[in-house]
């Protein structure tokens, strides 16, 4: 085939060898603080595009350009989910402190995948332990990768 019918984006990205950012095929649950980080990354990116088409540099447009098209479809398929105040069963948004037999706890928020960071005490809600964890209260055990825990407090809003 003749590169005159490739698509413009396609040369772009083959410049840089960058390839397209794989979108998740699950339910794009995002918090508040989760759509608000997906725009932040827009804006971020649409400065960063001007910048490069100013300088020229197609290397990074080809990077920029993947990205934003990442973060808008991020964007468009995001859909806001926000915990029940006072509910006691388990949902997406929700934090949630758990107490293995050693008796140490740890404390989750169940979040979006984009926003997860398990070193910040925020999973995903597909990862093993949100999936367990979902439509339980405290008192209930759960057992992920083979370890029982208990849960100890549910809370609306994430602990720090």
């Amino acid at each position: 085939m003749s590169r005159a019918f490739t698509r413009e984006e396609d040369s772009e990205n083959a410049i840089a060898g960058v390839g397209e950012r794989p979108v998740s095929p699950h339910r794009n649950l995002v918090t508040e603080r989760g759509l608000a980080m997906i725009e932040e990354n827009l804006a971020e990116l649409r400065d960063l595009m001007a910048k490069a088409e100013r300088r020229g540099d197609r290397e990074r447009l080809a990077v920029v350009s993947r990205d934003l098209r990442y973060w808008t479809a991020r964007r468009e398929s995001a859909e806001l989910s926000v915990p029940e105040p006072g509910s006691e069963v388990i949902r997406f948004g929700m934090g949630v402190t758990l107490e293995n037999d050693d008796g140490k706890k740890v404390h989750w928020r169940i979040v979006g995948e984009d926003e997860a960071d398990p070193s910040k005490g925020s999973i995903s809600h597909v990862s093993p332990m949100a999936m367990a964890l979902f439509g339980k209260k405290v008192g209930e055990v759960v057992k992920v990768n083979g370890k029982e825990w208990e849960i100890v407090k549910v809370s609306y809003k994430a602990e720090n």
